[in-house]
C-alpha cells in the first residue's frame, strides 16, 4: 500500500463511531504486552469473519476513546520477545498461519503503526492454541460463544472459485484447453459421459470439469489454461513459475500462465542426467535417471493446488547440482508431511478446493494425498534419498528432492534389500541424514542389524556391510576399543621416548570413527589420555607445562598394564 493509500486507510479507520469486534486502538507499547498483541491478532481476525469483513485491524498512534490521531512512540520493526524478533515470535504462535501486514508510517507528523490482519477462514485463529474474540470492550475465549464458533467455520471462501465476471472463454488459451480436452477423457475413461466427451462445446466441458462455474471464468480457468496476456485477472495474486539455475552456471526464466502447460516447460529446462551406481557384488552398474520425471511434475503441481494466493508470491523452483528444490507459499494445509509418506492419510480439506478439485479432473494432481508418497516410492525405487521438507517456514513450504547419493551405503542397501518396507527405509534415511530418531527406532533398526553407533553417530551397520562387501567403509566408521588406542599409544613412546599432543592427534586422528567430528576426535583423545595418565599411571607429563605437556611412558608402569 501506498502511503496516500495508508492516510486513506487510517481516516476510513477512525470514522467508526468506537472500536469494533475487528479493530482495536492503542496508543503506546506500554499499554499492551506481547503476548496480548497475539491474543488480539486473533481476536481481530475472528471478529472481521463474524463481521463480514476481509480484514481485521490492530493500530498503535489513536486514542481509543477519542479516536483522535496522536501518534506512538512504539516502533514494530525493533520490537523484541527475549532475544527473537516480536513479529516472528507472533507468527510462529498463530494457527491457522495468517499473513497479517504491518506498516509504519507518518501522519499529520505522527508516527503509526498500523497491522492489516487477514479474516479468519474456514476455522478460528488461534494465538498459542487458544482463540480470542471482543465482546464489547473485553477481549475473551472465542470457545465460550457457540455461534460465532459456528459462523466462522461457515465461513471458508475459496479463492479459487472466486467468479472473474469481465472474464471470458476468449481469454483462455486454445492449446490449453485442448490438452485439458484430452486429460479430462483420459481421467473419465470408467465414466458414464466418456462418449460424449468430444461432443461437447468448450463451456460444457469447462463445467463439467468444474473449471467453470455456470459458464463463468473462475481464477482456477485462468490459473491453469489463461491466456498469458489473461494473467492480469489475478492481480495482485500472481500464478507465475520461476526455474532458477544455481550451479557453476546461473540462469532463471519465469513460466506464467496457463499453468497447465508450462509446467511441462519448467521440466524440460531441468537437466535430467544418467546416474551410475557400482554394487559392488555385480558386475554391471545401475542406471537410473537423477530426477523421477512424474515426481517433478508432482511437486510442481502440489506447489499449485497448494500455494497461498494471498502472498502474491512466485513458486520457486530451484535446480542445484545435486537436487531440486520446490517452495510455494503458506504453510502445509493440514497434518505434515510425514503422515503422507506412507499413503494411508487422506486430506479432509484443501487450501484452494475448486482449483484442486479441477487439476485432479485432469489429471494433474492425486485427490487423496498420494503425491508425498508417489514421490517417496519413486525416490526409494531408484536408490536416491527420500524427499523432504526441512526447509519449511511457518509461510512457506520447502520440498527438496535428491539428485544424488548422501551415503552409498545406504543407496547399496536399497538396491540388494529391495524387501526393506518404506517406514525403514524412512528410518534409515532419516539415520543417513543425521537426522534424529525415536529410542524405539533406535532399537527397531539395530535389532534388525541395520545401523549400528552410539547416540548421535548412528551409521550403516556390519550386516550391512557384509550385504554390499563394502567393509572398508565399515572400519572407517567402526570406534574400535579404548585398549587398541591405548597400545597405539604406548606403543609410540616405547619407540620414540616421548610424544607431543600434537603427534597423539597425528597417531591418532585418522584411527578414529569416520562419524565423529574432528572436535569429538580430540575430545576423545584428551579424555584417553587423561585416562592413562591420572587414572592408569601408564603414562605421565614429563613438562611442567599442562598446556603443552610432554608425554611418557610412566617409571612406574607395569607390564601387564601395557
Amino acid at each position: 500500500m501506498t502511503e496516500s493509500d495508508l492516510h486513506i486507510l487510517l481516516q476510513e479507520l477512525c470514522s467508526q463511531p468506537r472500536e469494533q469486534q475487528w479493530l482495536e486502538f492503542k496508543l503506546n507499547k506500554g499499554s499492551i504486552t506481547n503476548e496480548q498483541i497475539g491474543e488480539y491478532l486473533s481476536a481481530m481476525s475472528n471478529g472481521a469473519t463474524i463481521a463480514n469483513k476481509p480484514f481485521g485491524y490492530l493500530v498503535w498512534g489513536v486514542e481509543d476513546e477519542t479516536l483522535i490521531v496522536k501518534g506512538t512512540n512504539f516502533t514494530f520493526a525493533n520490537a523484541k520477545q527475549g532475544n527473537q524478533d516480536l513479529e516472528l515470535w507472533l507468527r510462529n504462535l498463530l494457527y491457522p498461519k495468517i499473513n497479517f501486514e504491518i506498516f509504519e508510517f507518518d501522519y499529520q507528523g505522527k508516527h503509526i503503526v498500523l497491522l492489516r490482519i487477514p479474516s479468519a477462514k474456514g476455522e478460528p485463529t488461534n494465538f498459542q492454541k487458544k482463540p480470542f474474540i471482543r465482546i464489547g470492550s473485553n477481549k475473551t475465549d472465542l470457545r465460550n460463544h457457540a455461534n460465532f464458533v459456528r459462523i466462522i467455520y461457515n465461513s471458508q471462501e475459496d479463492w479459487s472459485a472466486k467468479i472473474i465476471e469481465t472474464a471470458s472463454i476468449t481469454d483462455l488459451d486454445e492449446n490449453a484447453l485442448k490438452v485439458a480436452r484430452e486429460k479430462f477423457k483420459e481421467k473419465s475413461s470408467r465414466t458414464s459421459f466418456f462418449d460424449e466427451i468430444d461432443l461437447w462445446d468448450t463451456a460444457t466441458f469447462l463445467d463439467k470439469a468444474k473449471i467453470t462455474i455456470n459458464g463463468k471464468i473462475t481464477n482456477t480457468a485462468i490459473i491453469l489454461l489463461g491466456k498469458e496476456e489473461a494473467s492480469h485477472y489475478l492481480l495482485p495474486a500472481i500464478a507465475e513459475i520461476t526455474w532458477k539455475l544455481e550451479t557453476e552456471e546461473k540462469a532463471y526464466e519465469h513460466f506464467g500462465t496457463p499453468l497447465l502447460l508450462n509446467t511441462t516447460k519448467v521440466l524440460q529446462n531441468i537437466r535430467n542426467v544418467k546416474y551410475k551406481f557400482f554394487p559392488d557384488n555385480e558386475l554391471l552398474a545401475t542406471t537410473v535417471n537423477k530426477y523421477d520425471t512424474r515426481s517433478i511434475l508432482e511437486a510442481m503441481h502440489n506447489c499449485i493446488a497448494h500455494q497461498d494466493y494471498s502472498f502474491h508470491s512466485r513458486i520457486i523452483v530451484t535446480e542445484k547440482i545435486d537436487k531440486l528444490i520446490f517452495s510455494n507459499a503458506g504453510s502445509f494445509f493440514e497434518g505434515n508431511p510425514d503422515e503422507y509418506s506412507e499413503g494411508e492419510k487422506t486430506p479432509e480439506r484443501y487450501r484452494n478446493p475448486w482449483l484442486a478439485n479441477a487439476m485432479v479432473n485432469l489429471g494433474m494432481i492425486d485427490r487423496l494425498g498420494y503425491g508425498i508418497h508417489t514421490m517417496y516410492i519413486a525416490q526409494r525405487n531408484r536408490y536416491f534419498p527420500l524427499p523432504d521438507y526441512l526447509l519449511s517456514e511457518s509461510q512457506k513450504v520447502v520440498l527438496q528432492i535428491y539428485g544424488h547419493a548422501i551415503d552409498e551405503n545406504y543407496s547399496k542397501l536399497l538396491i540388494e534389500r529391495k524387501d526393506l518396507s518404506l517406514s525403514r527405509v524412512v528410518l534409515i534415511d532419516r539415520v543417513q541424514k543425521k537426522l534424529p530418531i525415536t529410542e524405539h527406532a533406535v532399537t527397531t533398526l539395530k535389532k534388525e542389524h541395520l545401523i549400528e553407533g552410539r547416540k548421535p553417530n548412528f551409521y550403516v551397520a556390519a550386516s550391512v556391510a557384509a550385504v554390499t562387501d563394502d567393509k572398508a567403509s565399515y572400519i572407517k566408521n567402526k570406534a574400535f576399543d579404548k585398549d587398541y588406542y591405548r597400545k597405539l599409544v604406548v606403543e609410540f613412546l616405547t619407540k620414540y621416548k616421548q610424544a607431543t599432543r600434537a603427534e597423539i592427534d597425528d597417531l591418532l586422528l585418522e584411527k578414529l570413527s569416520n562419524v565423529l567430528s574432528i572436535d569429538q576426535k580430540r575430545t576423545k583423545i584428551r579424555n584417553l589420555l587423561y585416562d592413562m595418565s591420572k587414572k592408569e599411571g601408564i603414562i605421565q607429563n614429563s613438562s611442567k607445562s599442562t598446556a603443552n605437556p610432554i608425554w611418557v611412558l610412566s617409571n612406574k608402569i607395569e607390564k601387564d598394564k601395557i
